[in-house]
């Protein structure tokens, strides 16, 4: 059966790369850039959080979160995420992707400056109210998970699109670089006007004053991206696919790509009407058990397997960098000094390491193609991971700190160009359009789940006072990206085949066709 039965639908897989596809990714992109931004700047002023409220008066260390604090500080907003990506991803199908895009950017927006502002009288209240808001954060977060990928996949055509949704995944990596490059400069500024770090020897009187106005400000400056993009999301069409096939306008829809692409689109509604019909089997069907179920259980169990390495590899490493030697012990520098120099090995790692994954994904996501690369990330994520644990007495010295920085740097590259962008990506193109956000929610949702038990479980190894428990760490990360490696090949590869090919939606619209032809004519009932 050829693909695109409908002429709406081959004229987008047709059309040529042009000026608005690069504009959707930037409007895209950059709610990724503010989703990557808020959820790891949390990871460089956590340390700072503990020894602001939880100075340790008299026992000769400086102030740390409490294990279940800081776990909950990480890890809320994840919670939050989850549920918006459920919520969102859901209402995506319901009531179209532009409808609620532009509520995740002004959900973000709000409480990234909330978060800045969070209030109370002792540690307790200061940190709830944080935590109540970085929930809120987090569901805006979830809703541009399913919503961006959605739609970026049902603007592209069949040759880039999986370039396409990968550069709205990479901005995640340029929110990591700005995360730490942020923090890095406003610790900075502060140092500076402070007059450096003079006192920092004494746990007595190691945080200075501004310090509390330092992890304000990071959280807050997160509103700006989301705010600067607002206008231009209210400004994008619906996507043809969601008009023509969910709705049922074909009119509308090529009225609609007709404003922003130079393509030629017939309204067929005749035809538009078989297709939906076809293809109107809900999400729990056994219709879409028999077509899609493995889809999504491979799909929603990689990214689980993913996101709790991915997850770990972001989130603890402010424990890990002390091991590595890229930063000074907490009891022999300022609170300040302590938060630059975390910023600034998130910065290198991400620069060096992180950033450069996405790209490359970006670049030969196309021409590899989904499958191979996630199967190739998974297996060096775990290669990788195992060596770090079974040679870690070997690299714990700091004669060999850059060995250890190597390693680590390599585990975040095949993150991204593996896994982590790949699963991002396939959701979004192995389910029919009536259900693709719903699904995509799911398997983002499931990762999150995956991210919970790194901030809850993880993290309890990374914080261990003797940093005894990373080499257990480690080699728990390698064995699950093992079981990601098997895991996908639960699911298809999907470069050069329009999104009805592969969900085999025009199948399902040839058969009822082909059926409608062929049936027997059927005498009229007789009421007689």
């Amino acid at each position: 059966m050829a693909s695109n039965n409908l002429h709406v639908l081959h004229a987008l897989d047709s059309a040529r790369t042009q000026m608005y596809h690069f504009k959707a990714i930037v409007i895209a992109g950059m709610g990724f850039f503010t989703d990557a931004y808020d959820l790891f700047c949390i990871s460089a002023v956590s340390k700072l959080l503990g020894r602001i409220y939880y100075y340790e008066d008299g026992s000769g260390k400086v102030g740390k979160l409490p294990h279940k604090v800081n776990n909950i500080v990480i890890g809320v907003a994840l919670v939050g995420t989850l549920s918006g990506q459920l919520v969102f991803g859901w209402l995506g199908d319901k009531l179209g992707r532009k409808r609620v895009y532009g509520i995740t950017l002004i959900l973000m927006a709000a409480c990234a400056i909330c978060s800045g502002l969070s209030f109370g009288k002792g540690p307790k209240a200061v940190i709830g109210t944080l935590c109540f808001f970085r929930f809120w954060l987090g569901f805006g977060i979830g809703g541009d998970y399913p919503l961006s990928a959605t739609i970026m996949s049902e603007y592209a055509n069949k040759k880039t699109r999986g370039a396409f949704i990968a550069a709205v995944f990479a901005m995640q990596g340029v929110g990591i670089i700005f995360a730490g490059l942020v923090s890095m400069i406003v610790s900075k500024i502060f140092l500076n006007s402070y007059g450096g770090p003079a006192f920092s020897v004494d746990p007595k009187n190691s945080t200075e004053p501004e310090a509390d106005f330092a992890w304000r400000i990071v959280l807050m400056l997160g509103a700006f991206p989301a705010l600067a993009t607002y206008y231009w999301r209210m400004k994008m069409p619906e996507t043809a696919r969601y008009t023509a096939i969910i709705e049922g306008n074909a009119k509308q829809a090529a009225s609609d790509m007709g404003k922003v692409l130079d393509v030629e689109i017939q309204a067929e509604q005749d035809k538009v009407s078989k297709f939906r019909a076809a293809n109107d089997y809900p999400l729990l069907s056994l219709e879409f058990v028999q077509r899609h179920g493995l889809h999504l259980i491979g799909t929603t169990t990689t990214w689980f397997l993913l996101d709790i390495a991915f997850y770990s590899q972001n989130l603890t490493q402010k424990d890990i960098f002390p091991v590595m030697g890229l930063t000074d012990k907490a009891t022999t520098v300022s609170a300040l000094t302590e938060m630059f120099q975390t910023s600034r090995a998130m910065f290198l790692i991400a620069l060096l390491g992180t950033f450069p994954g996405y790209w490359f994904t970006v670049y030969f996501i196309d021409k590899i193609g989904r499958f191979y690369i996630q199967l190739v990330g998974f297996f060096m994520m775990s290669l990788f991971m195992l060596i770090i644990g079974v040679e870690y007495s070997f690299l714990n010295q700091r004669a060999h700190r850059w060995y250890f920085a190597a390693l680590y740097g390599l585990t975040f590259f095949f993150a991204n160009f593996g896994p982590n962008s790949t699963t991002f990506v396939l959701p979004a193109e192995l389910f029919p359009t009536r259900v693709r956000s719903t699904c995509h929610a799911l398997s983002a949702a499931s990762g999150k789940a995956g991210a919970m038990i790194s901030a809850f479980g993880i993290q309890n190894y990374t914080q261990d006072e003797t940093n005894s428990k990373i080499k257990k760490a480690m080699l728990i990360l390698a064995f699950t990206n093992m079981l990601g490696f098997c895991f996908t090949f639960l699911v298809s590869e999907t470069k050069g085949r329009s999104l009805e090919e592969i969900s085999g939606e025009d199948a399902a619209e040839g058969e009822a066709e082909m059926s409608h032809r062929t049936a027997p004519v059927q005498p009229e009932a007789s009421w007689e």
